[in-house]
Parts: structure tokens; sequence; C-alpha cells
């Protein structure tokens, strides 16, 4: 995949090739979204829109912190959804992990979470954020036991998975109506570089091979159900749906 590379570290340490050879990324000086080695992270960025800032994945501090600190928990949506409730506490696949946000909600009040995730860009932002996730002294115990990453397509690894989980999530992404601040700056600057998951539809049967329990689809209220599947198990919140289906028991 082209993308522009740069490095601000002001190291030579060779960082950047590393990267780019691991994660199968060629530079393209010309491409309008670099992936940015900073002193503190890897972020993406838009250059042809340089107000939108840079997106990186931080599990430690930032948004992701205190929503561990001061959110639902047990009670977030994503986590009824998935079925949390008294000692039970599903294993899951999280199939489009994206930044990894509802992935670490259900990491931080107990599930086992495998995250999928295809584009390469956005795998290695994960991967840096969990790096720095790991090693912090705080979160850093329960997130390696926890929270894992798996780079690798949706549609041909879901049939491979082992051992297989309870639950398997799926947010893919969708083209967004509102214009609410966050969702200008971070879905331009993702959607730029992911685009809608046209082919979305064709994970929904073999998530529901995988899931000996239940398959979770999130979904803005506005949207039809995934492969046009209706179910009448949701839970709704405002502005989304989690729209839930029965998995293939073992």
């Amino acid at each position: 995949m082209q993308i522009c590379l740069m490095d601000e570290t002001g190291a030579t340490d060779g960082a950047l090739s590393v990267l780019a050879a691991r994660w199968g990324l060629e530079h393209d000086e010309d491409n309008p979204m670099a992936l940015v080695l900073t002193p503190q992270h890897l972020e993406l960025r838009k250059r042809d829109e340089p107000k939108l800032g840079g997106i990186f994945v931080d599990f430690v501090g930032g948004a992701m912190a205190h929503r561990r600190k001061f959110g639902g928990g047990r009670g977030e949506a994503v986590a009824k959804a998935v079925g949390i409730k008294g000692d039970y506490l599903p294993d899951v696949v999280d199939a489009t992990a994206g930044l990894g946000r509802d992935a670490f909600v259900l990491a931080s009040v107990g599930c086992r979470v495998r995250m999928l995730e295809r584009n390469p860009v956005v795998a290695a932002l994960l991967d840096d954020g969990l790096t720095r996730g790991y090693a912090d002294a705080d979160i850093g115990g329960w997130l390696q036991e926890r929270l894992q990453l798996i780079h690798a397509s949706s549609l041909t690894a879901l049939t491979d998975i082992t051992p297989r989980p309870q639950v398997v999530y799926l947010d893919p992404m969708f083209p967004h109506r509102q214009k609410s601040a966050l969702v200008k700056k971070e879905m331009r600057v993702f959607q730029s570089l992911v685009g809608p998951d046209l082919d979305a539809d064709g994970l929904l049967e073999p998530a529901r091979q995988l899931a000996t329990k239940r398959v979770v689809v999130k979904r803005p209220d506005y949207a039809p159900p995934l492969a046009d599947v209706a179910t009448p198990n949701a839970i709704v919140t405002k502005g989304h749906r989690f729209d839930i289906y029965p998995g293939t028991p073992e």
C-alpha cells in the first residue's frame, strides 16, 4: 500500500524503514495521506487538510482513559450487547477493529478480545497504541492478557480463527450523515484512507458461523441492517443500534 511516510523523531535509527517493511507500505511523496512517526507516537494525517490534526491510538491517556475511569463500564451499550452479565465475560473477536475503542472498552471490563484489522496503516496505528499500552504500569498487565491484534481481512480470516469466540463484534464503516465535530475530523481522515466497507455484507454469515453465542453489529440509527438481515433483538442508544444475531453453538 502506498502512503507518504514521514519521520519527525530526529532519530536516524531507520525505524520508519522497519515499519514500512513490516506492514508492506511504500513511500509515496505525493500521497495526501501521511503516516508520521513522532517522538510520542505513530499518527495518520491528511496533508491537504492539516487543521484536522493527526489520528493515533492511545489506550493510556486521553478519551480512552477517561472512558475507562468514568464511563459506564459494564453499563456501556457495547458491554450489554455482547452479553456481559455477572461472571460471564465472553471471548470476543472484533472483526472490524478500526481504532480499537469498543475492543478496549470490552477488554477493560474483563473480556478477552482479538482485534482483526485488514488495512495495514490502521493495523500499524493499533499496533503502536498496543505497544505503548502494554508498557504502561497502570494498564499494561491486563491489556497484554486481554487485547491482541491480528492483521488480516475478516472476510477470509473469520473461517480460520481458533479457538472459536463466543461473540463476534462488527462495526463496519458506514457513510456518516451527522456533522458533529468528531465525525468531521476523525471520519474525514479515516474515510479518506479506508473508504466505506462496501463488502461488509459478506461478514455477517461467516461471523455467525464462527461465534458460538452471538454476533453483534453496530449500526448508525439510520442505516439498514447488515446484509439486509433484520433481527428483532437490538440494543438502541442515541444515534446507534446494536443488532444481535444468534451464532452457531459448538
